[in-house]
């Protein structure tokens, strides 16, 4: 991998392979105006970062899940005692810290590695502390202005699938497809619950539903990037569709059919 001289971030690379159930002939960009770049957007466990990397693999693109970021930024500010609630230090925290983003350790459910000033801290992203704090970490203007621009300075440079909560409002504005994906806070919450039992960690769907809930608003209501779909976004509500079907509808979407 080839390191970027300005931004203290290794960049993410794809596999190029072909999704489960779906046809080994898919669109190439040696055959088709695929868009160079295509954010997936929406809410937490509304399935962005599962379809985009699909789609990435797919299409033969790099992937970069951003929520990735923000969670071992978070887990920075609780590593080093940082007040979740403490904006200055926060923004502090996002402008100096590293950040090294690599592909998926062989085996592993996670979209990459990350690793924080030298530490990789992959299998801490998913702790309760950092699942409970991340979206108060997220909304600090100065965390997302930090992230944001690495985000940019990746997509800069390479075909991307990018997937997050304001790639194509924000970070993307001018990508060449946006998605957003939707689905009710039951069923987020079902899905949710099943990673978490994957996981070992034992938790009610009840919880799981009403965090869901309590993160829906902190991300809709903050200031800076709230949570919406791009004007020009398609919408897919993924409400009893299995996944190889969100993904066909993307990749519907990417050979450029309504």
């Amino acid at each position: 991998m080839k390191e970027h001289r300005t931004a203290s971030i290794i960049e993410v690379m794809g596999e190029s392979v072909v999704a489960p159930g779906l046809d080994a002939g898919q669109p190439s960009r040696k055959h088709r105006a695929i868009p160079r770049v295509i954010a997936v957007d929406g809410s937490a466990a509304s399935g962005k970062s599962t379809v985009g990397q699909r789609l990435a693999a797919v299409l033969g693109y790099p992937f970069l899940d951003t929520g990735v970021m923000y969670r071992a930024v978070t887990w920075a500010a609780l590593h080093r005692g940082i007040d979740v609630h403490d904006r200055a230090a926060l923004s502090d925290l996002a402008a100096s810290v590293r950040l090294d983003v690599g592909p998926p350790s062989p085996g592993s459910t996670e979209s990459c590695t990350i690793a924080v000033d030298g530490i990789d801290v992959t299998t801490e992203l998913r702790t309760p502390e950092v699942e409970e704090a991340v979206s108060l970490v997220s909304r600090v203007a100065g965390v997302r202005s930090a992230l944001v621009k690495l985000q940019r300075d990746i997509a800069g440079r390479q075909d991307m699938v990018m997937a997050g909560r304001d790639i194509g409002t924000v970070v993307l504005p001018d990508a060449g497809l946006k998605v957003y994906l939707d689905a009710s806070p039951e069923e987020r919450a079902r899905r949710r619950h099943q990673e978490f039992a994957t996981l070992e960690r034992n938790v009610s769907e009840e919880m799981v539903l009403a965090d869901l809930r309590r993160r829906d608003q902190i991300d809709s209501e903050r200031s800076v990037s709230p949570l919406r779909p791009a004007d020009d976004a398609v919408i897919i509500n993924t409400d009893g569709l299995a996944l190889d079907e969100v993904l066909r509808r993307v990749l519907e979407l990417v050979e450029g059919r309504p």
